[in-house]
């Protein structure tokens, strides 16, 4: 069973940076898509950015291209988002999530449906 934590969150004024990291553990994550989604109050879940297994080829959402970038760490197991200019309407629970196809996988979604594996989200707040 796939464990994800993830940390990170915080407050930042708009302009601002923040990484957010997420642990996995219970599987090899370079065998697994890993995706970034976004809750925000009153929103459904919203995909943000994936990267696919097999060619690391990635995926983001208009609202967030140019200024967050995906990444995943073999060594420590561990997937990223590098969120750059932000912006109020980025505030939201932020959850990353992986799903192993039961192979390497070429292509990514940005579906919620598409995972099964989740963390436990982390709060993003931009504000002044």
């Amino acid at each position: 069973q796939l464990q994800l934590v993830e940390s990170g969150g915080g407050l930042v004024q708009p302009g601002g940076s923040l990484r957010l990291a997420c642990t996995v553990s219970g599987g090899n994550l370079d065998y697994y898509t890993i995706g970034w989604f976004r809750q925000a109050p009153g929103k459904e879940r919203e995909g943000v950015s994936c990267m696919s297994s097999a060619g690391r080829r990635t995926i983001y959402a208009d609202s967030v291209k140019g200024r967050f970038t995906i990444s995943r760490d073999s060594a420590k197991n561990a997937m990223y988002l590098q969120m750059n200019s932000l912006e109020a309407e980025d505030t939201a629970v932020y959850y990353c999530a992986a799903e192993g196809f039961g192979g390497l996988n070429s292509v990514c979604r940005l579906a919620r449906a598409d995972f099964g594996s989740w963390g436990q989200g982390t709060q993003v707040t931009v504000s002044s």
